[in-house]
């Protein structure tokens, strides 16, 4: 089954090859370097003309197993780990600016994301303009002659705004600029942004892909020639991860087409759920009919992920004591959990940002983020009324 194209196939029967122990599932190789069998063989390990593993910052066979299937599943040539998301997101964008060059955010990215953006590249002379993911009639205007790299993330967080793949793969081509998707909600079983264009795509494998709350890693695929240059930015700046989380995340991919369709499946339920509360203001959900862009969400996405973001009444207020009323729920700035978690992104992920660069993203002070979890549908219902109703 090595030739099978099913994601599930992939996921499961991709494994790095076997030692002489014959082991069914691949051991965690917990060690800092490798031998050389001779000089020659050295020599050329470090000259990169033959591969092979040389010392665990560099790689591993645990996390080119990781990275392998991840390859497989979004239809990239090659791919890097890294020790978290926020590693993968600095690591994907650093080695392709330089002092001058300008970047373009879609402006519904991660908290740490637009810290990176506004207060951590323009101390390097690197500028960043941030563009409305929901207004893509004025993007093509913000670009620059030293415009290198366009950043976004579909569906971003926690607004659950969408862009055209496809259509801005095209303008990115058309300017000769690099497009970097983060695709950490989506993850690649709902959405492969790579058939769509992007040139770059990584991932927070810490939420879904891990999926249930035990580790932190970072990923990030592309061709192999754009790869060779994070590669050699990793190696020489080390945000490298473990042989052991990345034995993890290899085995959580396993399991994720499964999870993520229950994931959706419960988040669909929930939203409609919400849909339909009187003490509930709106409901953002890709797969629901009103979400304005659900004709996209429909032609990129296998299905609608497993976040539900909804206003609750009563503001500020009406969320404390949302928040405060629970009991059975997770209350955790996490995401991609086995276990449903709730976030108040005003206060916690984005609490960095100030009130309107908030309100732009469409985070108001009543705003929730419900990680669904895989938890059975009638009690997720029954827990998030009382919550609502306290």
């Amino acid at each position: 089954m090595k030739d099978s194209k099913h994601f599930e196939t992939i996921a499961v029967r991709t494994q790095a090859d076997r030692s002489g122990n014959r082991e069914h599932s691949a051991p965690i190789y917990m060690t800092s370097s490798f031998l050389f069998d001779n000089a020659e063989q050295a020599r050329a390990l470090f000259a990169d003309e033959i591969e092979g593993n040389i010392y665990s910052r560099f790689s591993n066979p645990n996390t080119t197993e990781f990275i392998d299937k991840l390859c497989l599943m979004e239809g990239a040539e090659a791919g890097m780990a890294t020790a978290s998301g926020m590693s993968a997101i600095f690591t994907s964008i650093a080695p392709f600016v330089n002092q001058g060059d300008h970047i373009l955010v879609s402006r519904s990215v991660f908290g740490s994301t637009v810290q990176i953006a506004s207060n951590i590249f323009p101390r390097w002379g690197i500028e960043s303009t941030y563009v409305d993911i929901d207004k893509p009639e004025t993007w093509e205007a913000q670009f620059r002659p030293n415009t290198k790299m366009v950043f976004v993330e579909t569906p971003s967080n926690p607004s659950l705004d969408l862009i055209d793949l496809e259509w801005l793969g095209k303008l990115c081509k058309s300017k000769g600029v690099l497009l970097n998707v983060d695709n950490c909600f989506a993850t690649p079983y709902l959405q492969q942004p790579m058939k769509y264009g992007a040139d770059i795509v990584m991932h927070s494998a810490t939420k879904f892909i891990d999926g249930q709350g035990r580790t932190i890693g970072g990923a990030i695929v592309s061709s192999k020639a754009l790869v060779e240059k994070i590669r050699f930015f990793a190696r020489h700046t080390g945000p490298a991860m473990s042989p052991f989380n990345a034995w993890i995340l290899s085995k959580s991919l396993e399991t994720l087409a499964v999870r993520m369709d229950r994931h959706c499946q419960n988040a669909l339920a929930i939203a409609e759920f919400l849909k339909g509360h009187s003490r509930v203001e709106k409901v953002i959900y890709p797969f629901l009919p009103d979400h304005p862009q659900h004709p996209l969400a429909k032609k990129q996405m296998r299905l609608g992920g497993g976040i539900v973001t909804f206003l609750i009444k009563g503001g500020l207020e009406g969320g404390r004591r949302f928040l405060d009323s629970n009991k059975n729920l997770s209350f955790s700035a996490n995401l991609g959990d086995t276990r449903t978690i709730v976030t108040h992104p005003a206060s916690t992920t984005h609490s960095k940002l100030s009130d309107q660069d908030r309100a732009a993203v469409g985070i108001l002070p009543g705003t929730i983020r419900i990680s669904v979890g895989l938890e059975h549908i009638d009690d997720l219902k029954t827990e998030i009324d009382r919550m609502i109703n306290a």
